[in-house]
């Protein structure tokens, strides 16, 4: 029962956590309640998203499972915001939530160097202030070098549907309430979150007929950059989903029952999600709107049982169907899963490093729900990091930490381990300064290298990625070395590509940026780019769209990375300093750090802190140079 590492939980985060440590040559033990329910996807029956996509991507490209698990079980594929720019599209997959499930199980159970085991851990085995191991409730005790703690809402989770409450980690499962008080012992400070899903219909009982239909895009583009994009297109099978609304009934339905909602009541504790409120909080908070979009979604490919997406409460089982019944095409609906809310402990993130260990105990690390976020996108990057540098500290090697320069699950990381969450924590493409270098596309780019260096993307693949990066790079200077005069054989060619005409010299690149100018127009004017493929053509057409406004967000990194070296004063008086909240003022009174850099890494200070204290250091030095010059 000796291991290199230890993973306490089997939902996404911990799937990825195990399979990164065995893939990189740790001896790894997964712990879980329930073998069936390895990679469950609990509640939405779907990966990805805005943002979430970009998180999903490049858990691929550092090696991660998650996007080829959804390739696999992917039943609709879409891009979102397709219509706006590259930086903000999301890819966005529903699942066959069953398939998924038994593919991720049985790619764990047959990985090397990973064991699973069916029990329920009560306990850390602590010893000087560092884990070695966890106790079961049978009693038996694991050992391992290093513990990774991805519970999902298990920890201490308590269920709500109306008045009745049970202690449940999801829905007709146990909770994990020794371990919580394990973590308390140990000195982690808890705080209290809540999350809640829909009901679920039958899906014989829905008159689709009277629903709003809305397809998959065709072609279907996978998740995984391993992915065969041909052979997807050719055997994915796609099948629709649904858009119905709440109405006037409906919100009256609600808003009379306010009094058993345990939201309202006091009944539970917890912070909710603010951006996936459940129903009974949208009417409450958005009461002049007359209706609420809902997305009707097939659980399985047989779509025996649909999720409503949108409809999440906990209000009791007599009022759901009373909802559901209000609703256009849900009139004779029958519910197979009353929706439900619960309740959990998760750890105040500003207790962890930015490689997910913990400050208090050495060898602990924390992925996923635990450290405030929601989404399954998220849990499973933090996994993935999580297990990586449980790895490479096993190797004395330096943590790997992405910078939010480099990745959006290193803005997710700085976010969580700098300002801590009070509420579910969820990815959004609003949160990264530098989201035009982090497209989802630019991932395997980005980040593969990295894989590559842990063992987690094989030579053939780091191959492919480097050929597309060739091309695209070919295909540039392609560009650059292009201008063209408004001569009239250009204007009757722009003319007939309904293009404005050009007063001054113009280079390829400034054409292409135009938001008009589409790939078809592209190749008319290059036509030398008809040597590669399709999907490099798309990539070439963005980059050039994008590039200058990319070269400024590069020059913006590097000031920003030179900035950190800069030294703060002995004697520089913080409070002086305007933007600061008082809360970050103490941190540096108290710390005192001697660079940017040094104050950077104090926990809670944002990146938006330091650049506001890097303005007051170089106004302060511009005085001092002009009280010398003036003396």
């Amino acid at each position: 029962m000796q291991y290199d590492i230890i993973v306490v939980g089997a939902g996404h985060a911990g799937v990825e956590a195990s399979l990164a440590a065995a893939r990189m040559g740790k001896k790894t033990l997964l712990i879980s309640m329930l073998v069936e329910q390895v990679g469950a996807t609990s509640c939405n029956p779907a990966i990805g998203g805005l943002a979430k996509g970009h998180l999903v991507r490049e858990i691929d490209a550092l090696g991660g499972e998650m996007g080829l698990l959804t390739d696999e079980a992917g039943i609709q594929f879409r891009i979102l915001n397709a219509t706006k720019g590259a930086a903000v599209q999301g890819s966005r997959a529903q699942i066959d939530m069953d398939r998924y499930r038994v593919l991720a199980k049985d790619v764990v159970l047959k990985s090397s160097n990973l064991d699973f085991i069916q029990e329920c851990v009560d306990d850390l085995i602590v010893e000087d202030s560092r884990v070695i191991g966890v106790r079961t409730e049978l009693q038996n005790s694991y050992y391992g070098s290093s513990v990774i703690l991805t519970t999902g809402t298990f920890l201490n989770g308590i269920v709500h549907i109306g008045e009745v409450t049970k202690s449940s980690g999801r829905f007709g499962e146990f909770s994990a309430t020794k371990l919580s008080d394990s973590l308390k012992k140990a000195g982690i400070r808890l705080g209290r979150l809540k999350t809640g899903t829909c009901p679920r219909v039958d899906s014989k009982s829905i008159d689709f007929a009277s629903l709003e239909i809305q397809d998959g895009d065709y072609p279907p583009s996978p998740f995984s950059f391993r992915t065969s994009k041909d052979e997807f297109v050719k055997q994915k099978k796609q099948l629709p989903c649904f858009i119905t609304y709440t109405n006037v009934t409906t919100h009256q339905i609600i808003e009379d029952n306010f009094h058993r909602a345990p939201l309202f009541t006091g009944q539970i504790e917890g912070v909710g999600p603010r951006y996936c409120p459940s129903i009974e909080d949208k009417i409450n908070r958005f009461r002049t709107k007359d209706r609420h979009h809902l997305f009707i979604e097939p659980q399985t490919m047989q779509n025996s049982e649909c999720y409503i997406n949108g409809l999440s409460t906990s209000l009791p089982p007599d009022i759901q169907e009373q909802i559901i019944h209000s609703i256009d095409g849900f009139e004779s609906a029958k519910i197979t899963r009353y929706g439900y809310a619960i309740e959990y402990d998760y750890v105040d993130p500003t207790q962890i490093r930015h490689s997910l260990e913990s400050k208090h105990l050495d060898s602990l690390y924390l992925a996923g729900q635990i450290n405030g976020t929601t989404g399954y996108e998220e849990a499973a990057a933090q996994g993935l990091m999580a297990g990586i540098n449980a790895a490479l500290s096993l190797d004395d090697k330096e943590p790997f930490i992405l910078r939010r320069d480099e990745a959006y699950i290193g803005v997710m990381i700085d976010d969580l381990v700098t300002k801590g969450t009070k509420e579910p924590y969820r990815m959004f493409t609003s949160r990264a300064e530098f989201r035009l270098l982090l497209r989802e596309e630019s991932a395997d780019i980005r980040l593969s290298r990295y894989g590559h260096e842990f063992g987690l993307i094989d030579d053939k693949q780091l191959e492919r990625v480097d050929s597309k990066k060739a091309q695209i790079l070919d295909g540039m200077l392609s560009i650059e070395a292009k201008s063209y005069t408004p001569n009239r054989e250009f204007l009757q060619f722009l003319a007939s590509i309904d293009e404005e005409p050009i007063n001054d010299k113009a280079s390829a690149q400034q054409l292409l940026s135009r938001k008009s100018f589409t790939k078809e127009k592209m190749l008319l004017l290059l036509p030398e780019l008809s040597r590669y493929s399709p999907y490099i053509q798309e990539q070439i057409l963005i980059e050039a769209k994008y590039a200058r406004y990319i070269e400024k967000q590069l020059q913006d990194v590097e000031r920003m990375k030179s900035n950190l070296h800069i030294k703060i004063p002995k004697d520089f008086d913080f409070t002086s300093v305007s933007g600061l909240s008082s809360e970050i003022v103490e941190k540096f009174e108290k710390f005192n750090p001697p660079t940017l850099q040094a104050a950077s890494n104090i926990s809670g200070v944002t990146p938006a802190a330091i650049e506001i204290l890097h303005i007051y250091i170089k106004m302060q030095s511009g005085k001092q140079e002009s009280q010398k010059q003036s003396s």
